[in-house]
């Protein structure tokens, strides 16, 4: 069985009908990341011994009559940033890797786990997610299945991964800048930052990106995330920013779907966008314009750039979670890159820069009313580069830059839901993503529109593990 050609709903079925065990899911996942997991390096830490107890209880529940959950018998991987009980949350960090194990889920793997999914392991991530790449001093760097040489994105890279390669159906992941959607695009997924406080972020300590941080589920396509995300959504009362319920499940209203009237087009908004990046999403474009959809394109989405403003917040975030440290001996264990972050914003942002960050949000939020104004929903490139061969950035037109993903991190700036869907690839076979961003708390226009995009360019290969 590959689990990539399984839609969460059928799994779920086979299982209550009793034509597949839970267990037999399980063993299938634990096999695929035995074959697979020496090549693509997608995982932080496994209990294959639990999970099989765990699906064997579920399957013996089942033949008693029981009535279980939603996602009952799911394999899951949990991002290594957020706590699944009886794993070691170790964060990516060489500091953390002998840490106790976590007594306690999140609420976000409490809810996947109450629906009755089975955690195998924990997923790889950048140390602290501190960037778009999924490589870390605890356990080295993570594989993109569509070509082993290159990154997979980040910091969500190794529940990416073990998605798009088949290792498990649905993982966790979170996104502060674009660390759902980057790993995504760049694996070839459907994905969705959902409006902050959709997902509850509670629990014992607080969110490691700060205003910043929304957790949610991952899978190949976005129907699957829906699925998953309707036991997902909702407040909780040790989040203090968690949004109430919506008023009807995510996936009943699915179905009522159609083209969009209008859409806004930013090609390159603020930033260059590779030749090859920009022609694959423009085709994208195009293909929803010959449906029936008015494209409305703009050369800019904001008045003035927001990622400075991100960045600003971005850096104090890691400051105050690790800076404690510098002048200690454990720093120089800590990802240089990391600790440059950390070194910004400690030399240069002082408290009147951080709060005009936080201000911003208000003035390019009212950058977007204006453009919703005119469309409700947003295009733009995912990523504006080729992806990073590992170890290195991305390139646009050949030359490698940090500004490879320039488009995700303002909308965490601003709180507005922000997706990606597959629209292509490129010559030498990577996934290219096109974000989609819609006003403020549109989730449901965000999800709906992504799955009007898979139907209408049908991007759904399978990586080849090259």
């Amino acid at each position: 069985m590959d689990l990539r050609l399984h839609p969460l709903s059928d799994l779920v079925a086979l299982i209550r009908g009793r034509s597949l065990a839970a267990r037999e899911l399980v063993a299938t996942s634990l096999a695929r990341i035995e074959e697979l997991e020496p090549r693509l390096n997608a995982w932080a830490a496994l209990d294959g011994d639990r999970a099989l107890a765990e699906a064997a209880a579920i399957d013996e529940r089942l033949a008693a009559g029981e009535e279980l959950g939603p996602l009952a018998g799911i394999p899951i991987g949990v991002k290594d940033l957020e706590a699944a009980a009886g794993f070691t949350t170790a964060y990516g960090s060489a500091l953390h890797v002998s840490d106790a194990p976590a007594e306690a889920d999140s609420p976000l793997v409490a809810r996947l786990r109450a629906a009755g999914c089975i955690v195998v392991g924990k997923t790889t991530t950048p140390e602290f997610g501190f960037q778009g790449d999924t490589t870390s001093p605890a356990f080295g760097p993570t594989r993109n299945p569509w070509g082993t040489d290159r990154s997979p994105g980040g910091s969500s890279g190794g529940s990416a991964v073990a998605i798009a390669s088949g290792m498990v159906p649905l993982a966790t992941g979170s996104d502060g800048g674009g660390s759902i959607r980057l790993p995504s695009s760049l694996c070839g997924l459907s994905g969705i930052k959902t409006s902050q406080g959709r997902v509850p972020n509670g629990g014992a300590t607080p969110p490691g990106s700060g205003l910043f941080t929304v957790k949610g589920p991952m899978a190949r396509r976005i129907a699957d995330v829906v699925y998953a995300l309707d036991v997902c959504v909702g407040p909780d009362p040790t989040d203090v920013f968690s949004l109430p319920p919506p008023h009807s499940p995510w996936g009943s209203v699915m179905a009522d779907r159609g083209v969009p009237s209008r859409v806004i087009w930013a090609p390159a908004p603020g930033f260059e966008v590779d030749a090859e990046i920009a022609g694959v999403c423009a085709a994208a474009v195009e293909a929803l314009a010959a449906v029936g959809t008015e494209v409305i394109e703009v050369d800019r989405v904001f008045t003035d750039e927001p990622l400075a403003d991100w960045f600003t917040m971005w850096t104090v975030y890691c400051e105050r979670r690790q800076g404690s440290l510098r002048d200690g001996p454990e720093w120089e264990r800590i990802d240089p890159g990391l600790r440059s972050q950390m070194d910004h914003a400690h030399a240069n942002v002082d408290t009147v820069a951080f709060a005009k960050a936080i201000d911003s949000a208000h003035t390019h939020n009212l950058d977007l009313v204006k453009l919703f104004d005119r469309a409700p929903i947003l295009l733009c490139p995912t990523v504006a580069g080729q992806t990073a061969v590992v170890g290195h950035q991305g390139t646009v037109n050949g030359v490698e830059t940090p500004f490879w993903a320039p488009f995700t991190g303002p909308y965490n700036l601003t709180r507005n839901p922000a997706g990606t869907v597959p629209v292509g690839f490129t010559a030498d076979g990577m996934p290219v993503g096109l974000q989609v961003i819609g006003p403020q708390h549109a989730d449901v226009a965000v999800l709906r529109t992504i799955a009007v995009l898979e139907d209408v360019v049908g991007v759904d290969a399978l990586a080849p593990l090259a």
